[in-house]
This record gives structure tokens, sequence and C-alpha cells, in this order.
């Protein structure tokens, strides 16, 4: 009865804002005629207009029907055929850290960069080093062991033929994983006396405790207090810069998917300077290496499209990096571990149940990152257990990325009001890596089990986890869909979706696991009219030609942040 009177409730408040649009000078509406609409409203799948005034929509509908009504609208866009859809949510990111990586030698293999091997890596270093001589470190981001022609993580000694003078490291792709010169481990302190803190790893030189440079997990965090922080003109220009960057991939809503507290006071001060043109959702890490106390106020509401969303809480590692915590053992252990080794966790279960206790116990939303099938276990069974302690309510706790879940997980997911957010672009990045050295073929091929969680009626959401990957959504959808590794073939089949199904998933899909569902996510009277304009239609065009398309334009409420030129 009480969903009853809610949908009557939207309905006539719908109806109300039509008749107000109606009676409402059309000097004040922009139109978007001559479309083709993807509303992803079931209750209206196609149109081929829509009108818009004070942010929002007022009127959707046909072509001819809107363009009578609001015949002399203060602006009238004709998109000439092209697509209108709601506006890509990211659904899981990082925008502080892609902020960070614009300016970052770039050392990640094609098509993000230009590293085949460990020498094109060192190239890139050397080339930052001769260009930046004013500056004390050297880092780069995005360096891959499993496309470098080595097959291995640069060490110290490979570094140290970059500087021995001035620090050098590079992030893994995953973020994950830390490489250093001997500069850059003095400095973070860490030698051979340096013990392996809880939830992290110091690679050691073989037969010895010499550190070889590479450092996992927790283990990075003594070179991240030792990085300089670049000041805040610089911060917020980087971010400006960022949120091009997702706007020009039809991106309206983006995560801070692990803010630290500097982040959180960087973006209040972007928004009381009106420097967001985008919507940011930060989630602050409570708990990344040890126990951590700190409050965290967070709001449904945003101020100057802003908010903190919830917490982050990180349980294992990467299943491309190795440190995923499984129940299984790997395929291929990594450097020094036996052929049982199954990755491991980053927090003690008692730990998690206390964070995830004290959350739930302030209705505050969580995002746990949880890659292996054992760190799912984990989480699964802390929130059926605060679950009893303060009643099931509607919390849609995120469990991220989620790549290896069970089928008797995504029972328990439902059960217990967990939702996934699927990282499904590992597909094509890392399909082949998964198949062949991480998971073996069976596991490999239900990587990211969207079809499973389909027919088994969970409701998920797919993300690039940028700045990993790019922040490109149509080959999200594309990955989605196709399920196509870097070699051409298809892994798992069985668990494609269609692209109506991947469209829900970074659209109105996005939108609830951000309890955002009443203000984005489709076209629908009384939504933000949060846009992306795409040359084709995505749920037209063969399955293969999805990630060809083009992004034409972008709309935050109304307003364009980002329009194709010829020279794009």
């Amino acid at each position: 009865m009480k969903q009853q009177i809610t949908k009557f409730a939207f309905a006539l408040i719908a109806a109300l804002l039509t008749v107000s649009a109606s009676a409402h000078s059309p000097s004040s509406v922009t139109l978007f005629r001559n479309a083709d609409v993807v509303t992803m409203n079931t209750e209206q799948a196609e149109a081929s207009a829509v009108a818009v005034r004070d942010r929002r929509i007022i009127a959707v509908g046909s072509d001819q029907d809107l363009s009578e009504k609001f015949a002399s609208a203060a602006t009238i866009i004709d998109l000439n055929g092209q697509t209108l859809l709601p506006g890509f949510i990211d659904a899981h990111g990082h925008i502080s850290f892609t902020a960070r990586t614009v300016v970052s030698p770039n050392v990640a293999s094609p098509p993000v960069g230009p590293a085949n091997n460990i020498d094109d890596v060192i190239a890139e270093l050397k080339q930052a080093d001769e260009q930046r001589p004013g500056e004390d470190w050297i880092f780069g981001f995005g360096y891959d062991d499993s496309l470098l022609a080595e097959g291995r993580h640069p060490t110290r000694a490979d570094l140290d033929k970059v500087s021995t003078a001035r620090p050098v490291g590079i992030m893994h792709v995953s973020a994950h994983f830390l490489s250093c010169n001997s500069k850059c481990l003095e400095l973070a302190g860490i030698s051979a006396e340096t013990p392996d803190p809880d939830g992290g790893i110091i690679r050691r030189e073989a037969n010895s405790k010499v550190p070889n440079g590479v450092l996992e997990e927790t283990a990075m965090a003594a070179v991240y207090a030792t990085l300089p922080q670049p000041d805040q003109q610089t911060r917020l220009f980087l971010l400006d810069k960022a949120q091009d960057y997702y706007a020009e991939r039809g991106i309206t809503t983006v995560q801070d998917g692990a803010s630290q507290l500097g982040e959180v006071a960087l973006f209040e001060k972007a928004a009381e300077l009106g420097r967001l043109k985008l919507d940011i959702v930060a989630y602050p890490v409570v708990s990344y290496i040890a126990e951590n106390d700190v409050e965290i106020s967070h709001s449904p509401s945003y101020k100057n499209r802003f908010r903190v969303g919830g917490i982050k809480l990180v349980l294992d590692g990467s299943p491309q990096g190795k440190t995923a915590w499984l129940t299984q053992p790997y395929l291929h252990p990594p450097h020094g571990q036996n052929d049982e080794y199954l990755g491991y966790p980053i927090l003690k279960t008692e730990q998690v149940q206390k964070h995830i206790d004290a959350a739930f116990a302030n209705n505050t939303p969580v995002l746990a990152h949880a890659n292996g099938d054992a760190a799912a276990d984990q989480l699964i069974k802390v929130v059926k257990s605060a679950n009893k302690k303060f009643g099931a309510e509607d919390r849609r706790t995120v469990m991220i990325h989620a790549q290896t879940a069970r089928e008797d997980q995504i029972d328990d997911m439902l059960a217990a009001g967990i939702m996934p957010s699927y990282f499904s672009a590992h597909t094509f990045y890392w399909g082949d890596w998964h198949r062949d050295s991480v998971f073996g073929k069976k596991r490999a091929e239900r990587i990211s089990p969207l079809r499973s969680s389909v027919d088994k009626g969970l409701k998920f959401t797919t993300h690039n986890d940028t700045p990993v990957v790019p922040a490109d959504m149509l080959r999200l959808l594309w990955a989605s869909v196709n399920r196509q590794t870097r070699s051409g073939k298809t892994l798992g089949a069985a668990q494609k979706i269609t692209p109506y199904e991947a469209l829900k998933s970074v659209t109105i899909d996005a939108a609830y696991q951000y309890f955002e569902e009443q203000d984005k996510g489709s076209i629908e009277v009384g939504k933000l009219a949060d846009f992306v304009v795409l040359d084709q239609n995505p749920l037209n065009v063969a399955p293969q030609r999805i990630k060809d398309l083009e992004v034409m334009m972008t709309f935050k409420e109304g307003h364009v942040v980002y329009q194709r030129s010829e020279q794009d």
C-alpha cells in the first residue's frame, strides 16, 4: 500500500509539473527536438523531444507535440536525429586520483600508454627527469606487469637507471602496487629491517631481506606519507581538468571512491568557489592500514554539486595483481608465493564488523572493496550480522568490484541487501591474463557475473574504476555486452547481458546505488536535465560497434559542459 501511495504521489507531482510547464512562459524553456530519446523509463521508453526549465525536465514526448507546445522556447537544440540519453553515472572511480594523473608520466601499456616493456617505462621516466629538473619527485602511473614484455614488476634496480639522486616511484595500474627506486625507499624509511605491515608485503631480493622496490597494498603507505602535495591552486586546476575529462565521456555524476580528508576539503573548497561543473560524491576511507576513529558526516543532499555519500572500506587487493583474497588458489602464484597462495585480507573480520556496525547504527552508506570471493564472504558475513543487530533497512551497501562472486554469493547479496558494482571492463583489459595466469578458464569465464545477477533479480552497476582504466563508458557498455578480451576471444559468453541491461547499470540503476533515482538516471518529468548525446543509438547498432560510438555533447542540469568540436 505504501509503495502504491508513493507511486501515486510521484505521478501527481509529474502531472503538476507538466501543467505548470504549459502555463509558464516558454521564454525560459530549452527544447531538445528531433532526437532519438532513450528515456530508460519503462513507462515511456521512446520519445523524440524533451523540454527543460530551471534545471529540470518539464516535458517528454513527440517532436511534433513538444515543438508546437514550446514553439517560442528561448533555446531550441535540434539534435538532427542523434541519440539523447540520461547522463552517465560513474558508479565507482576516483576523480581526485584521476586529477593527479593528468600531470603524471604515463607508463601504461597500449592502448592507454606507450610502455611495451620495462625499457619503455624507464624512457618515459627519464624524459620526465629531463623536463622537470626543479621537482623533487618523479612519480608515474599505470605500469602493468601483465602487459610488459618481461612479465614482471619494474624493481628498484630498474628505476635506479632513471635516477639515484631523485626519488622515483611508479604506481601499478591497479593502484595496489608501487615500485620505488633506492632514493624513494630511503625517504620512506623502508629497509631490510622493516617488517611487512598488516595487510601488505614489502617484496625482497631473492634469498635476502633487502627490499627489491615493489610494495604491495598497505606497504605503500610509507611512500605516500613522503610524497609532496601540490598547492591548493594547482589541485583546483587539476580538478578542473579532471572534470573536463569526465564530461567529455558523457559522465554527469562522478565518484571519489577512496577519499582522504584533505581531498574532501578540496572538493568543499571547489564547491564553495563554484568550480564544480559535475556532481561529485566522495566516500572517505575510514580504515585502510589500521583502526581509524575519525567520524565521517555524510549527506543525501548536494551543496554546490558536492556531497559526502558515505564511507569506504578496502577488504582485499587486486586480481590482476594477485593480491585479491580468494577461497581457491591462484592458477600461477605471484613472486615468492607457493601453490596454495590465496591472496590476503586487508582487515581482520572484527575490524570490518566494527566499521559496518558503526555505519549501520548511523544509517551511513558503505562502499566495500571486495575483489576476491573470500573478501566477498567476509563482507556478506558482517552485513548479515549487522542486519540482525540494526534491522534489515534499505541501506544499499555496495560491494565494489565483486569480480569473483560465486552463484551462492549472488543469492546471499540479494538476501542481505548488498548491491554489487562490477568492474566488467576487466573482461577486455585483463581477460586473457585472468584466463591464462590468474584464475584458469573456468573461474575466469564468470568474472563479473552480470547475467547471473540479472537472472536472479540482483540489481547492480558497472564501472571503470578510473584512473585504473579510462573513463570510457561506451567501452564499458561494450565490455558488458560482448565480454571480448584484448586477443579478441570471448570470455564467458554465458555472462553476457543485453545493451539495455548494460545501459541500466550506468544510468537508472547507478542512480539507485546513490539513492538518487528520483532525480537522475532516466529522462522523466521532474528529474534533473542531465543528458549525454551520442552520434548513434547503442540499442540499435551491432553490439560490437558500441565502443565506437561518439559522445557529441554532455549537459549538466540543462547546461552544456562538453561539446565535440571538429578537431576532436
